[in-house]
C-alpha cells in the first residue's frame, strides 16, 4: 500500500509501519558533511576555546591547501604559479566548492578577495573557527607558490556579516605586519 506524505510516496510495510526512505527531512550528503563540519568545530570551540579549535582547524586547512596546490600545480603543468595564476585558483577552488569568491584587486603586495557565498553555507554562522580552512588553504597556496604570505580574514560570515573580505599579503612589510592574521612561508 502506497501513503503520501508532503508529496512523497511512501511504502507501508507487512507490519503496518511504513518505511524512511524517501521522506522529505532535507537530509544528503552535502547537508551532512557541512553539519558535520559545524559540531566538530563547534565542539572544538566549546571545549578547548576559539584560538585552540582555531588551530586545530589550521592543520586540517594546511594539509586541504597542501594537497589542492599539488593538485593545481599538476594539472596546469607548473612547478610554480605566479601571483596571477595564484589569485585565479584561490577564486576557482571555492568555485568548486560553492563559494562566491573574486578579485576586489590585486599587486605584487597583496591579492584582495571578497565572497559573497561560504562554501559551508549557512553552517559557518557562529562558527569562525571554520574560517581557517580559508586562511590555510589560502596561506599555503600562496606562500608555497610565492614564497610568502600572511592571511587576514578582515570580515567573515562566520562573525555575522553578509559577506566576506580575506587579504593576502604577499611580502612580509609593514602593512602586512600590522594586520592581524596568520603568517605562511614556503616549506
Amino acid at each position: 500500500m502506497t501513503l503520501m506524505f508532503k508529496g512523497i510516496a511512501m511504502e507501508k510495510t507487512r507490519t503496518g509501519g511504513t518505511t524512511a526512505a524517501g521522506v522529505d527531512i532535507g537530509l544528503e550528503r552535502d547537508v551532512f558533511l557541512r553539519t558535520l563540519v559545524r559540531h566538530l568545530a563547534g565542539t572544538l570551540e566549546e571545549v578547548v576555546g576559539l584560538e585552540e579549535a582555531s588551530g586545530f582547524i589550521s592543520v586540517v586547512g594546511q594539509r586541504m591547501g597542501e594537497e589542492m596546490n599539488a593538485s593545481y600545480r599538476r594539472a596546469l603543468a607548473l612547478p610554480r604559479l605566479s601571483r596571477e595564476q595564484v589569485a585565479d585558483v584561490l577564486v576557482d577552488l571555492k568555485a568548486r566548492i560553492q563559494g562566491d569568491f573574486f578579485i576586489l584587486e590585486q599587486d605584487d603586495e597583496k591579492i584582495v578577495l571578497g565572497n559573497r557565498a561560504c562554501p559551508f553555507a549557512e553552517k559557518v554562522i557562529g562558527r569562525p573557527s571554520m574560517c581557517m580552512m580559508t586562511s590555510n588553504v589560502f596561506g599555503v597556496i600562496a606562500a608555497e607558490n610565492l614564497g610568502y604570505a600572511k592571511v587576514s580574514l578582515e570580515r567573515t560570515i562566520a562573525e555575522g556579516h553578509s559577506d566576506c573580505r580575506v587579504v593576502v599579503y604577499l611580502e612580509p612589510g609593514a602593512k602586512a605586519q600590522a594586520a592581524a592574521g596568520r603568517e605562511y612561508v614556503r616549506t
